[in-house]
């Protein structure tokens, strides 16, 4: 029996925990007014290429805030009792916590408004907070972690172990 503790699981039925959950859907209420009231009217002004870039930022921003939305409400219902963790596993299959492309760099970004700027910021760093606590939780890694991770060498190995049948010794 092991004597160690696992922070990860302490802090997701901590009030760190709620206040991140209280974080996350505030974030995906504020982004929902602003993408429909002044959003809406600042993107009117853009030029072309920023209001181009705004829609298709605005659609990533809103499908990352749901699918951390839906990862949240679902540690939540385990942290309540009202799933079991094999329940959580089979659901969490339906969400995509995965890393975006950077569009900041684009340069039609700087005309972006500032608000959402600060709202696309503002999720990228809960994204970031929830991908950590996941893979803490559940020993997932992200795509670009596994790439990062293999070794090059062994992965050419492997493939070759495949083309010709396992080298016996």
């Amino acid at each position: 029996m092991s004597n160690t503790v696992n922070l990860a699981e302490k802090f997701a039925h901590s009030d760190k925990f709620k206040k991140l959950f209280q974080d996350g859907m505030s974030l995906v209420e504020e982004s929902a007014a602003y993408l429909d009231g002044p959003g809406r009217d600042n993107a009117k002004g853009l030029p072309r290429a920023s209001a181009m870039l705004y829609g298709s930022e605005s659609m990533r921003l809103t499908t990352r805030l749901m699918q951390l939305a839906s990862w949240l409400l679902l540690q939540r219902a385990v942290n309540e009792g009202e799933m079991s963790r094999d329940q959580i596993l089979e659901e969490k299959k339906k969400i995509r916590l995965e890393e975006q492309n950077d569009s900041s760099q684009n340069q039609a970004w700087s005309d972006l408004p500032v608000d959402f700027i600060e709202l696309v910021t503002r999720s990228f760093a809960l994204q970031n907070r929830v991908m950590t606590l996941d893979a803490e939780l559940y020993g997932h890694t992200t795509h670009k972690e596994e790439i990062r991770h293999v070794n090059a060498v062994s992965q050419q190995i492997d493939l070759l172990s495949t083309a010709f049948g396992a080298i016996k010794q």
